[in-house]
């Protein structure tokens, strides 16, 4: 008659495998049962219960006496090394997997971005990153784009938020937003009065721009080039916020993006839709190709949508690339 094969293990204890195994290895390795309870916050009697029903169901003796101390028998020791991974490996998970997202809380993120996107773009995004993230550390580095791309192929910075036009072929850039130009005046200026103006009228006034690095200047000024129109460069300073502050003192006039646009310049500035002549501006993410994002970065990323970022009324509209 064939040897009938033995009946495959179960562990019905209150339907929990691990309790009793968790108690035999704190036993085993505290060599007492008395201190393996004090480690388990449990009772004597329930330590004891387990460690009999583990016995019961294996059939063989796993603990006895050495003077003072339990000690694993032959079949002991086995079960010891085959349990302490999968106990520790159990207990351990939640920290573990702490670790393995702590990426999503913790550590660092570098933004390399321009001035008036650090101004007028980010701050939304920013402040619900830092709500949802509050303790991964952000640094936002002003760099023109030229600059903030080469600060991203060297890994200086993770990512770059910003305009482009040329994208490089190492790079990759996904628009988001889209600012129409704007011609930016005084209240009383005659141009915003005029019932329509050209690019010629627009030549005749000094424009205060930024400095010939910047995107804003080369499109201002291959527009006019291409044009064939001559033009006046006033001032050449940078920062939007000044730019505007000089054009309302009367000291020029300027062509901007209506991302720079706020509120309050209505009081100070008069704007009319240059679009005619004077091309969009798309704003969006640019990533070196091929770099794996960090999961700080990936979720700086998700955020960056169209919807956090509040309409402007009047022919300044910010729309979205998507």
């Amino acid at each position: 008659m064939a040897a009938k094969s033995p009946p495959p293990l179960r562990f019905p204890y209150k339907s929990d495998r691990l309790k009793p195994l968790r108690a035999f290895c704190q036993t085993t390795r505290l060599g007492s049962v008395s201190r393996a309870a004090e480690a388990l916050y449990v009772s004597q009697p329930a330590i004891s219960l387990q460690l009999q029903a583990l016995e019961r169901e294996l059939g063989v003796k796993l603990l006895e006496r050495s003077g003072r101390r339990l000690v694993p028998t032959r079949a002991g020791e086995v079960l010891y090394d085959l349990a302490l991974p999968l106990v520790e490996g159990i207990d351990g998970l939640p920290a573990a997997f702490r670790r393995e997202v702590g990426g999503l809380d913790a550590g660092a993120l570098t933004i390399a971005a321009n001035s008036s996107t650090i101004l007028y773009l980010l701050p939304k995004i920013v402040e619900l990153f830092r709500r949802q993230h509050p303790d991964v550390r952000l640094t936002l580095h002003d760099a023109i784009t030229a600059d903030g791309n080469d600060l991203l192929r060297s890994d200086t910075v993770d990512l770059v938020v910003g305009s482009m036009v040329d994208v490089p072929p190492d790079l990759d850039y996904a628009p988001v937003y889209r600012f129409e130009p704007v011609l930016l005046t005084p209240p009383d200026h005659a141009l915003a009065r005029a019932r329509r103006i050209t690019l010629e009228e627009i030549a005749r006034y000094g424009l205060i721009l930024p400095p010939k690095r910047h995107v804003t200047y080369r499109l201002v000024d291959q527009v006019f080039q291409q044009a064939r129109v001559p033009y006046t460069l006033a001032l050449e300073v940078g920062g939007w916020e000044v730019i505007k502050q000089y054009v309302a003192m009367g000291m020029g006039i300027s062509i901007a993006s209506a991302i720079c646009l706020e509120a309050g310049d209505a009081a100070r500035l008069a704007t009319r839709p240059v679009s005619e002549w004077f091309p969009a501006r798309s704003y969006g993410v640019v990533v070196r190709k091929g770099k794996l994002l960090s999961p700080q970065a990936r979720a700086f990323v998700e955020l960056i949508r169209p919807d956090l970022f509040a309409r402007r009324d009047g022919s300044g509209s910010g729309h979205s690339e998507r």
